[in-house]
């Protein structure tokens, strides 16, 4: 059976950021992911991931923008530097928090020269991680990131196939999937050799899982079926009161 994590980026956001560990492991999560855990001193977090006594399995990189531009210059041919410093600092977070999965957020880029730099600096970041960290490529689509780079899973695959580096793998989103091509669970049968790590969230409006678009009872007997022994990342707008949008976690574990 897959393994449900809680992403603290969006679940128990009514809680103050330290309180929220121990609020996934008493709803019976078996990790968390954080989406940008940056503005926290890394010791923190790490004492609240000991208390709760689950791992923190994914984070992104880069760091946010302040200056609210791009979120990520991968694709940038004039930013090479710009994306080696900003990994190197993610992968210290990694290092200190002990997260195994990184999700690179490409940024904006159009055309030849955006998939020549995107290639040329996810070799370099290939080469750089450590042995315990996979890389994770995530289309986003254009309603809720208008301009990112990756903005289609055939595109994504298609990059992933030329980079050809085994620790670069496919972040599949069911809200970003359903999103831009209509079926998710069709997205996720079509390239599920490239998945390495799953989050959901229904579709429109990444709302609780159940309440929008996604068939997620056709998507959760596929997972059973292909055997799929990865994290599954419950990544959704809750509503004000997390604890009231988890059937869907109660219905997975009955």
């Amino acid at each position: 059976m897959f393994k449900i994590a809680a992403n603290l980026s969006h679940l128990w956001a009514e809680l103050p950021y330290l309180d929220r560990f121990d609020a996934a492991a008493k709803a019976g999560f078996d990790g968390v992911e954080v989406l940008f855990p940056y503005d926290m001193p890394a010791k923190d977090t790490r004492r609240a991931l000991l208390k709760s006594g689950l791992p923190m399995i994914l984070m992104n990189a880069p760091p946010p923008n302040y200056t609210g531009g791009a979120r990520g210059f991968a694709a940038v041919p004039e930013a090479k530097d710009r994306f080696r410093f900003d990994m190197r600092r993610a992968l210290r977070y990694c290092d200190a928090l002990r997260v195994p999965m990184l999700h690179v957020m490409i940024g904006p880029g159009v055309g030849a020269a955006a998939r020549e730099t995107l290639i040329n600096n996810l070799r370099w970041a290939s080469e750089e991680v450590p042995e315990n960290v996979t890389l994770l490529l995530e289309p986003l689509n254009a309603d809720s990131m208008p301009g990112y780079y990756l903005n289609d899973y055939d595109l994504t695959v298609d990059i992933l196939r030329d980079l050809d580096a085994p620790n670069v793998a496919l972040q599949f989103d069911s809200f970003h999937a359903q999103m831009i091509h209509g079926d998710a669970v069709a997205v996720y049968e079509k390239h599920k050799s490239w998945v390495r790590h799953i989050q959901i969230g229904d579709a429109p409006g990444r709302v609780t899982p159940g309440n929008g678009e996604v068939d997620f009872t056709r998507l959760f007997e596929c997972l059973k079926t292909d055997g799929y022994g990865g994290w599954v990342s419950a990544e959704y707008a809750p509503g004000p009161h997390t604890e009231d949008s988890l059937e869907w976690l109660r219905a997975l574990r009955s």
